[in-house]
């Protein structure tokens, strides 16, 4: 799937970047699919989603949210009284966690074989697909996402995680395109969050400081694929523009290896989903 120059660079900065992997019509199918979930979820219990603070996120929702779909509102998503300030559909920060397990359209888009070849090209002999999003930057409202490390979510030994960001619309500076930190992979991790009897924490591991003043910029075409190393730093800005951006994540890790208890996402009754 990926020739010698494309794993070289991946070695090198962390990231890879795939040109028109996805087909306008999976595109299309994938953000009517999501938009259904959201009408179709009634979201008495839905929690807000925050990076900036995490105290906000209900821990039972949120874990509970591993084996299942769940829909989380944006951080800016009601005002004071508790009102939508925008319709539900432009409210959503997230669907999550185990879309390619239980949802008909997502499950078809995740086995694609070419998902678990790019797996297997960049080092993972057992591709085993963990968690599916759909992130919505909402026009407006859209939440910063601090910078951060995927390994820190999803820690085995060794470490293994490669995300997969696939971009169902343009990704641009205006709309909150992700940052990087080329190269940043061969440094250390520096957090792990932990879920210990269903108390969620972040412990630190290593104080070096996050790249605030040297990250690059990543817009992204739609249709396009972003891959990189679990241990690359990224971040995305707030979406205050009247565009949306909406991407489709994976996080995929190697199946032979040790996956932590302690990761807050554990797989259960689900199983493995291979690649």
């Amino acid at each position: 799937m990926l020739t010698e120059q494309q794993k070289a660079q991946y070695a090198k900065d962390g990231y890879l970047m795939l040109p028109d992997l996805v087909t306008q019509p999976e595109r299309e199918a994938l953000i009517a699919r999501a938009y259904e979930i959201i009408e179709e979820d009634n979201l008495e219990q839905a929690a807000r989603f925050s990076t900036i603070d995490r105290a906000q996120i209900n821990n039972a929702y949120f874990l509970g949210s591993a084996e299942t779909i769940r829909c989380f509102f944006e951080e800016e998503a009601f005002s004071p009284e508790g009102e939508l300030l925008q319709p539900r559909a432009q409210s959503i920060n997230k669907i999550g966690h185990a879309l390619h397990d239980l949802d008909p359209v997502f499950k078809r888009f995740a086995q694609r074989p070419e998902f678990g070849d790019i797996a297997r090209d960049l080092g993972l002999s057992q591709p085993s697909l963990y968690q599916t999003m759909v992130i919505f930057k909402q026009p407006r409202i859209g939440g910063e996402v601090t910078w951060h490390q995927d390994a820190t979510f999803f820690y085995t030994e060794p470490s293994s995680v490669i995300t997969y960001w696939f971009a169902l619309e343009d990704a641009t500076l205006q709309n909150g395109c992700l940052w990087l930190e080329p190269g940043g992979h061969q440094g250390p991790l520096r957090e792990r969050y932990l879920c210990e009897q269903g108390d969620l924490s972040m412990r630190p591991l290593s104080d070096q400081p996050w790249p605030t003043a040297s990250g690059t910029p990543m817009p992204v075409k739609a249709g396009s694929l972003l891959v990189f190393h679990g241990h690359l730093p990224h971040y995305s800005a707030p979406n205050r523009s009247d565009k949306s951006r909406i991407a489709l994540t994976f996080h995929v890790v190697d199946g032979a290896c040790e996956y932590a208890p302690e990761n807050w996402l554990q797989r259960g009754r689900l199983g493995s989903f291979s690649l």
